[in-house]
């Protein structure tokens, strides 16, 4: 059976901190768990870029239920656990994972849109 080269780098960057010179920074939480209705992957994750004053500016993680915004207003939605942040306001926009690779690509295309719109 062969190793998943992406979950191996996802799991790698538990408990990394990156500062960008900018003053952004960004930080993995990340660890395996059983595989659940809530976590079907089997991957705990909180991966999440602050400014230079501490604030969470953007973010992916499954720590927390949102509803999804797909469907009707009373019917057809469902609750995930997968989502990203936005913004600091956020309070959850379903995200659709695929894979741990998916993921890191995801998260650092919105880190380096972010960071490059701050160095202007």
């Amino acid at each position: 059976m062969s190793r998943d080269a992406g979950l191996d780098a996802l799991l790698d960057l538990d408990g990394q901190t990156f500062v960008e010179e900018c003053g952004y920074w960004y930080k993995f939480e990340v660890r395996t768990v059983e595989p659940s209705d809530e976590v079907p992957h089997g991957i705990k994750y909180n991966l999440t870029l602050h400014d230079k004053y501490n604030h969470r500016v953007m973010g992916f993680d499954n720590a927390h239920a949102v509803q999804s915004k797909k469907g009707s207003r009373f019917r057809g939605r469902r609750v995930v656990y997968d989502h990203k942040h936005v913004d600091e306001n956020d309070k959850g926009t379903p995200y659709d994972f695929s894979s741990a690779a998916q993921l890191l690509e995801d998260f650092f295309d919105d880190v380096n849109r972010i960071v490059r719109e701050v160095e202007k």
